[in-house]
Parts: C-alpha cells; sequence; structure tokens
C-alpha cells in the first residue's frame, strides 16, 4: 500500500482580505476552516471566543467594513475563512487605539462603557457585545431614533447576543450611555 494514497489530502486556496487595517495574504488556507480558527491559529487573534459553533450566541462576533463603509456584524464560527476573502474586517484586538508595539492607547467609548458599567461577568461574551454595540452605533450615527425608542432599538440590536452569566441589563445601560452621549445618534 502506498501511503501517498491513504492520506487525505487537505485542499486548500489562498486568501487575502484586511484585517483590524493590515493587509493580509494571501495565504494558503485548507477550503471550509471556519473564520475563527484562522483568526485563532495563523494570526493568533484571539480574543474573538468561540463558544457554541452554531452560530446561536454570537460570542466570535467580528466587524466587517461593507465598501461603502458601514459596519455588520459577522459569526466566525459558521463562515468559513474563504467567505472573507478581498474583505475587510476588525476582531475585538482592533477597535481600541493602540500604539505602534501594540499596547491600548485608548478603549472605544463602547469598551469604556462597558467598564464602567460593570457590565459583565465573566467576559466571554464581551468581544461579541462590544462588536454589537460597535455596530449598533455605527449604525446610529447613519440613522438616529427617537429618545423614547432607543432602548428597544437596543434590544433589537443586540437580542441575538447570548450572556450566559445574565449581564444584559448592565450592557444595555452602557450602551444607552453612549448612544445619549454620542452626537447624532439619537433625536428627540
Amino acid at each position: 500500500m502506498n501511503i501517498k494514497n491513504a492520506v487525505p489530502i487537505i485542499e486548500r486556496k489562498p486568501l487575502s482580505l484586511t484585517i483590524n487595517g493590515k493587509k493580509i495574504g494571501p495565504i494558503d488556507v485548507p477550503v471550509g476552516m471556519p473564520m475563527i480558527e484562522f483568526l485563532h491559529e495563523y494570526l493568533d487573534l484571539t480574543g474573538t471566543h468561540f463558544g457554541c459553533g452554531q452560530g446561536i450566541c454570537h460570542a466570535c462576533t467580528i466587524m466587517e467594513v461593507l465598501p461603502d463603509g458601514s459596519t455588520v456584524e459577522s459569526r466566525t464560527c459558521i463562515f468559513g475563512a474563504h467567505y472573507f476573502n478581498n474583505k475587510e474586517i476588525i476582531t475585538i484586538e482592533g477597535q481600541a487605539k493602540q500604539d505602534e508595539n501594540g499596547k491600548v492607547t485608548e478603549l472605544t467609548p463602547i469598551q469604556q462603557a462597558f467598564i464602567e458599567n460593570f457590565s459583565f461577568q465573566c467576559g466571554y461574551c464581551a468581544p461579541g457585545f462590544v462588536t454589537g454595540a460597535t455596530v449598533f452605533l455605527n449604525g446610529l450615527k447613519q440613522t438616529p431614533v427617537k429618545r423614547a425608542d432607543l432602548q428597544h432599538a437596543i434590544e433589537e440590536a443586540l437580542n441575538e447576543h447570548i450572556c450566559r452569566c445574565t449581564g444584559y441589563v448592565r450592557y444595555y445601560e452602557a450602551i444607552r450611555k453612549v448612544a445619549l452621549e454620542t452626537p447624532g445618534c439619537v433625536i428627540d
């Protein structure tokens, strides 16, 4: 028996994308590899958390930057790495400002509000909530909501994010605070 015929060959395809403002690739990546594995194993970006593996909990959420500059959430446990070929994404590591050595110099308003409001307990879902809240706030800058509708809009935007520690109230309070303090997000 020839050993070459006994071992399956893993098909690989080149992958190129922009992550946290940096061009990556082309890198030969196994076809079908989930994006979260690519982030963790190829780039050592481990801030995005693997939760349910079915796209339900949203712990693995990253931001996808669309051609028009708007952002949407994308789940990395159910999308293969090649889904993101030639796209731009931002992981949790790319949201805060960093110096040339990678040391965080300034948190985003939502990150700071989550800390100030003690929004998370174990923190496992926090990267997904930070990303979801950031996408929500980016959307409010384009399409503001009435103050009376803000709480409902927050709940709708983050409805699919699961916090096993039940930290929703504090997450929502922090997001509300940032939305109210950010010019143009809320109208009377």
